[in-house]
């Protein structure tokens, strides 16, 4: 009682209304649940929006790694996009891993692209980043086994009832360490047959990559783009979204 006695003293010495300070604490409590409901109801209500917008999945490689937070804010509150987690690789790592990318989720529109990877020539003495080496390396995918592979792939894509769209892959400059000239359009060629086969659209980011200037690729040789042509390929790639949502 002396100690419950002392405190209230020392309180009212320095100049605090006990009966106020007391009496507000419930106050309190009361504001920072009615802030607490109130937050939960606008997430709520969010969320409740965004179930009702298509679902998106992009899968593919360190390109679209590079243009999808584009697209995803492209179409903010048109779409929710989302991409599979971390690079798709080339068509066997996709066949290994699709399922699990596809998880449960049921996919309004699903954007999808092997290439670069298969088409890809690596050396294990080579210093270039990723082993790369078109003159010593192994390729990493024949054309023919890729055809197969995406014929596959297809197949099982076409399971989750999703409006699908292929994406050819996108340019192969001159002095590409790992990557012979020309071969995106091979490749680009064995992936269109598998596409008419199976009705797919396609949204040909090759054509669009060709016409790039040097200034939209990183460097020499590379086949990734800076911001700006990342930007361009997001354009295009939201524009075939977009298509295929209003033609459902």
């Amino acid at each position: 009682m002396r100690l419950l006695l002392l405190t209230f003293a020392l309180i009212a010495s320095n100049g605090v209304n006990t009966a106020t300070t007391i009496g507000a604490f419930p106050l309190v409590q009361a504001a920072s649940q009615q802030k607490s409901a109130t937050d939960e109801l606008r997430q709520s209500a969010v969320q409740e929006e965004e179930s009702e917008l298509p679902k998106v999945l992009i899968i593919g490689d360190s390109i679209s790694i590079g243009y999808t937070p584009l697209v995803s804010t492209s179409l903010d509150g048109k779409a929710i996009v989302r991409h599979n987690p971390g690079n798709a690789q080339h068509t066997s790592n996709g066949l290994e891993m699709l399922d699990k990318w596809i998880g449960d989720e049921e996919w309004d529109v699903i954007h999808f692209n092997w290439g670069l990877w298969d088409l890809c020539y690596r050396h294990p003495k080579s210093k270039a980043q990723g082993k790369r080496d078109k003159i010593r390396g192994t390729l990493t995918t024949s054309v023919e086994q890729y055809e197969q592979n995406l014929d596959e792939l297809v197949t099982r894509l076409k399971e989750t009832k999703a409006k699908l769209i292929w994406a050819h892959t996108t340019t192969v400059p001159e002095g590409e360490a790992g990557r012979k000239l020309g071969d995106d359009t091979l490749y680009n060629e064995a992936a269109a047959r598998v596409m008419e086969k199976h009705g797919i659209l396609v949204n040909d980011l090759n054509t669009l990559s060709d016409s790039f200037e040097a200034e939209l690729y990183v460097g020499p040789g590379n086949v990734h783009f800076t911001t700006e042509g990342s930007s361009r390929l997001a354009e295009a790639v939201a524009d075939s979204i977009l298509s295929a949502i209003a033609d459902e």
